[in-house]
């Protein structure tokens, strides 16, 4: 039981994206597109849960002054494979991300995960802890991607939905757009939140 709420959390209770407002420059940047949106979110998954283990089982190795510096020196370790399985197996995605991808290295989601986790908890809770956040990630940035993808093209997953007579709202899919998005989506999760409790009181 232990286990599945270290990974249900952060899908939905403490969301880093929806919850904690964190990793807001991806979130921002790369959701014009729903492929773009799960390319970034499990990238940044496989990152969290690889230096996740890895930052728990050196924790008790690594002298606390330098901690940070060997936190990142862990965490680029697993973008630089990531990035080079992206660019061998999925290209096109690779391209779409561009400098997005080498950013996870710095992304507040992953190193706050290892500050403020990792480093004091055991492997297996770690790696559910890094799964969920992960997870809680893409599926913020899906949902983002979808709204804009969807009202700024359209389209879903490249797909089109609507007859030509559709006229797509092309500020969705630029930068003003993914602001707008995220504020309707944040507002709409706050009503709700708002509501729940007000129906447990």
């Amino acid at each position: 039981m232990s286990m599945y709420k270290e990974l249900s959390k952060g899908i939905i209770k403490d969301n880093p994206t929806l919850v904690q407002l964190l990793g807001m420059c991806p979130t921002l940047a790369v959701t014009t597109s729903v492929v773009n949106g799960i390319g970034m979110g499990l990238s940044a998954t496989a990152v969290l849960v690889g230096s996740n283990v890895v930052i728990s089982l050196l924790r008790k190795l690594i002298p606390s002054k330098v901690r940070i510096p060997a936190f990142i020196v862990i965490i680029a370790g697993f973008v630089t494979l990531i990035e080079m399985a992206l660019k061998a197996y999925f290209p096109d995605i690779a391209k779409q991300l561009g400098l997005f991808i080498p950013l996870i290295v710095v992304n507040c989601i992953i190193l706050a995960r290892a500050e403020a986790y990792a480093s004091k908890n055991s492997a297996g809770k770690s790696a559910m802890d890094g799964l969920g956040m992960g997870l809680g990630f893409t599926l913020a940035l899906v949902i983002l991607a979808s709204v804009r993808e969807i009202l700024g093209n359209g389209s879903f997953l490249g797909m089109k939905l609507f007859g030509d007579a559709f006229e797509p709202a092309l500020i969705m899919i630029l930068p003003p757009g993914a602001f707008l998005g995220l504020g309707i989506i944040l507002g709409i999760m706050n009503w709700w939140s708002q509501r729940t409790k007000g129906g447990e009181a």
